[in-house]
């Protein structure tokens, strides 16, 4: 499995990429094998300024709809358009192509409540 080191984790298995002013944010390669088969990706709330935990939207598998969390605190600038033709591509590229929402971090989040790979590997190893 998967644990890119510039990536920053969650327990509940979103990834965190900072490229300069704007963070790219998605689900784990363990998260995705767990959920399955990606049918739909739902995030209703671009433009809105959201607390770390919040909820962001959903990914829905054949069987299940799972809520996604803000890592950190920011406003969302953007959701990952070739998932309304392709959800898959958060089952075949995780952290690339199946990104999910592009934010600008707030001033206050806090980044270092989050998991680097060793620990974020640690949790879904106990």
């Amino acid at each position: 499995m998967n644990f890119p080191e510039e990536l920053k984790y969650t327990s509940e298995h979103e990834w965190i990429r900072v490229e300069g002013e704007v963070a790219y944010i998605g689900i784990t390669e363990h998260a995705q094998n767990q959920l399955g088969d990606i049918v739909f990706v739902d995030i209703p709330t671009v433009g809105e300024e959201l607390n770390a935990g919040d909820v962001f939207g959903t990914i829905e598998v054949v069987k299940t709809i799972s809520d996604l969390f803000m890592p950190v605190s920011g406003t969302i600038l953007e959701q990952n358009e070739a998932l309304e033709e392709k959800p898959e591509l958060v089952n075949q590229d995780p952290y690339g192509a199946g990104w999910l929402i592009k934010i600008e971090p707030s001033a206050d989040a806090d980044f270092s409540v989050l998991l680097d790979a060793k620990e974020y590997k640690k949790t879904i190893n106990e």
